[in-house]
């Protein structure tokens, strides 16, 4: 039997939710592009419920432990002995989301002597040391596109609050005022404006589908380009690396992962050759810009804006200076974890476990490190430093 570390965000401040703003959730069975949505043997949860926090378990106690199997689940990872590295050391299985990492260092790894699967429930493993597990012959898998259209529509979101000036017009109504020259004079029209994405995968490519509509130029720059009937449909303009594409921009979005090519991409150097004024959205890793070149860029207003909703290290600590930069439009980790994303990445947990305690494989589109390499999505979109 397997012992099985769940890694996940506190409870509401309040309690863990008694009641929910709506009662149920649209019913999506595939993805764009034909992937279907998780499909595991059965689920012990109500879809649009908290999932993701320590109480919600992920809805994986009763499955687990009906199989014979241990779950221990827990928040506390990051002070020295915390409950995740003394559990480590016997687990056999390891899960936690991006919103909430469990960083499984080299160090870690060493120490879990039994681990074999590290689950990523989302997006995004690069809080595991892949080349350590790919030594070890540990699998890395996540749950691909459950994930990811939560994540777009969470940049127009963000686009459109930066470029409106959405977020210090609300405080003023918050405050009581009716200070229509001071919320506007920082207020522009999206349309007209030219629109890039650094990495034009499933996230990046649905954030441009979401912007066409407002009459923006398109721009994208990818190691993979898209298919030329697709670049026509959207009349996107190809650029061969973020350098090239950045000074054409007014908006700039990252939608890459982080990899050794990509980390500390968007410093001094490249922030000064976009456009004076221009706007940065984050979703991807915050390690892919500089903490510090952001916060300069922003003072001195070379960017007129920056959002974004990851942060490193995660939980950000209260000193970090995107937490005071002016003109920022940031947010906990949150735009791949809302309740809906939470119901299929749950699911896609699942789906994932009964594979490996059936020893049947993994879909293709789950893997990142299998039988010691890069594999399956993890192949497409990560490089190692090996």
């Amino acid at each position: 039997m397997a012992k099985v570390l769940c890694v996940l965000y506190d409870d509401p401040v309040d309690g863990y939710p008694k009641t929910y703003a709506r009662d149920d959730l649209p019913k999506i069975d595939h993805y764009p592009g034909g992937q279907t949505t998780p499909t595991p043997q059965g689920i012990d949860f109500t879809p649009g419920h908290l999932l993701g926090s320590v109480s919600g378990e992920l809805g994986l106690r009763s499955y687990l432990e009906s199989q014979g199997h241990t779950l221990v689940v827990t928040s506390d990872k990051d002070r020295e002995g915390s409950v995740f590295d003394q559990e480590l050391v016997d687990a056999d299985v390891v899960i936690s989301q991006p919103f909430w990492p469990a960083y499984l260092t080299a160090e870690r790894i060493a120490k879990a002597k039994n681990l074999k699967l590290a689950v990523t429930a989302g997006i995004g493993s690069d809080h595991v040391d892949l080349d350590a597990a790919i030594a070890k012959g540990i699998t890395v898998a996540e749950v691909t596109y459950c994930n990811s259209i939560s994540v777009a529509e969470h940049v127009v979101m963000m686009t459109l609050s930066l470029v409106r000036n959405y977020l210090p017009s609300y405080k003023w109504v918050l405050d009581g005022g009716w200070n229509i020259a001071d919320c506007v004079s920082r207020s522009y029209d999206l349309e007209g404006m030219q629109v890039g994405t650094v990495a034009a995968g499933r996230i990046g490519l649905a954030v441009l589908r979401r912007l066409a509509p407002f009459d923006v130029g398109l721009h994208y720059t990818d190691r993979h380009r898209l298919p030329e009937s697709v670049e026509q449909e959207l009349g996107l303009t190809w650029h061969e690396s973020a350098a090239a594409m950045v000074p054409h921009c007014d908006v700039v979005t990252i939608n890459a992962p982080l990899h050794p090519e990509t980390e500390g991409l968007f410093g001094d150097e490249l922030i000064a050759t976009m456009k004076r004024g221009a706007y940065l959205i984050n979703t991807a890793r915050a390690k892919i810009a500089d903490r510090d070149a952001i916060d300069r860029a922003l003072r001195s207003g070379q960017l007129a804006g920056y959002a974004g909703d990851v942060w490193y290290p995660q939980p950000a600590p209260a000193d970090h200076p995107w937490r005071t930069m002016p003109h920022h439009g940031m947010t906990p980790h949150i735009s791949g974890s809302s309740l809906s994303a939470q119901a299929r990445y749950a699911a896609g947990t699942r789906e994932i476990l009964e594979n490996f305690f059936a020893g049947t494989p993994q879909r293709d589109e789950y893997l990142i490190v299998d039988k010691g390499a890069l594999a399956g999505v993890g192949a497409h979109s990560y490089s190692v430093k090996s």
